[in-house]
């Protein structure tokens, strides 16, 4: 939960800072002088909405890092700390990608991996997690994580994120375009390149638009944790493991992470935010699991 959580503050925050950029470099005004040229708005969009995207994503081990106080495991100070690093590493050579830096980091029980790339991955445990589950299911998580690394999660929903930026983008403007035209009747020679009701108009629908953007982006999410708990399951080569830690963390609290890391972490949301959240229910994984419903992995053939 918590890669996704971070992932989509980055997102917005970039985006935000991008759009507030352009605006001062007059790219705006040169959209709406002569009236809306859609097709120029759409490459525009595109731009934008991939940049801040990909953007994000470059960021995603940094804001990871920064944000929940994650300690890189390069001289092991425990026991511990020595198998954590060592299992993730020996799953990661099963999983048929490069070793990822292995981090601890204090809080509630949860987990986490992130990075642009998947032979330069990050994969983060809580202490709570550590403190809380046996080495067994410790193990099936940090299979859950290597596999959204190893299936290219964080690319797949870097790119689903570009698409509904370029929207919210896109949208943002034609709906500035015509509440400043129609709606304040302004005419083109009037303040050419937009009045102060096309710029409020567009940093509101940038928010609303960005929101709403937001619950495309967790469903797919939810999606990928399918075959993430699958995979964990192929690792290991049972799925035991995997339902038995789901089991327990269902009757613990889980720990919150920042929104730009939610898609990628291990616990979810409350049901009852059920649209925003980026895990599927518990109960529905468990059973995927008992069932053998779990997505097949491409690294895994």
């Amino acid at each position: 939960m918590k890669r996704l959580f971070l992932f989509l503050a980055t997102n917005l925050a970039v985006m935000m800072v991008m759009s507030v950029t352009v605006r001062l470099l007059g790219v705006d005004r040169f959209l709406t002088a002569a009236g809306l040229d859609v097709g120029t708005l759409m490459i525009f969009s595109l731009v934008i909405g991939f940049g801040g995207s990909f953007i994000s994503l470059l960021m995603s081990k940094q804001i990871a890092k920064w944000s929940t106080g994650a300690r890189i495991i390069e001289q092991p100070q425990s026991t511990d700390e020595v198998w954590l690093r060592d299992t993730v590493h020996a799953l990661a050579r099963r999983a048929g990608i490069g070793q990822p830096e292995v981090a601890i980091y204090p809080g509630a029980p949860n987990a986490f991996a992130t990075g642009a790339f998947r032979n330069a991955s990050l994969v983060a445990v809580s202490t709570g997690l550590m403190q809380s589950m046996n080495r067994a299911e410790i193990e099936a998580v940090l299979g859950h994580e290597v596999s959204h690394v190893a299936n290219g999660d964080m690319v797949t929903m870097t790119l689903v994120q570009g698409v509904v930026n370029t929207f919210v983008v896109f949208f943002a403007r034609m709906v500035g375009y015509l509440v400043d035209r129609l709606v304040l009747r302004r005419d083109d020679d009037e303040h050419a390149g937009g009045g102060i009701g096309y710029y409020a108009t567009v940093f509101a629908c940038e928010i609303v638009f960005g929101i709403a953007a937001s619950l495309i982006v967790a469903w797919f999410s939810r999606h990928r944790e399918f075959r993430a708990d699958a995979g964990s399951a192929r690792l290991l080569g049972t799925p035991e493991p995997m339902i038995r830690a789901l089991g327990r963390l269902g009757g613990i609290e889980a720990g919150e992470l920042p929104q730009s890391l939610r898609t990628l972490g291990f616990a979810g949301l409350p049901s009852w935010m059920h649209l925003f959240a980026s895990h599927p229910p518990l109960e529905q994984r468990i059973a995927a699991l008992q069932v053998g419903h779990g997505s097949p992995v491409p690294w895994a053939n």
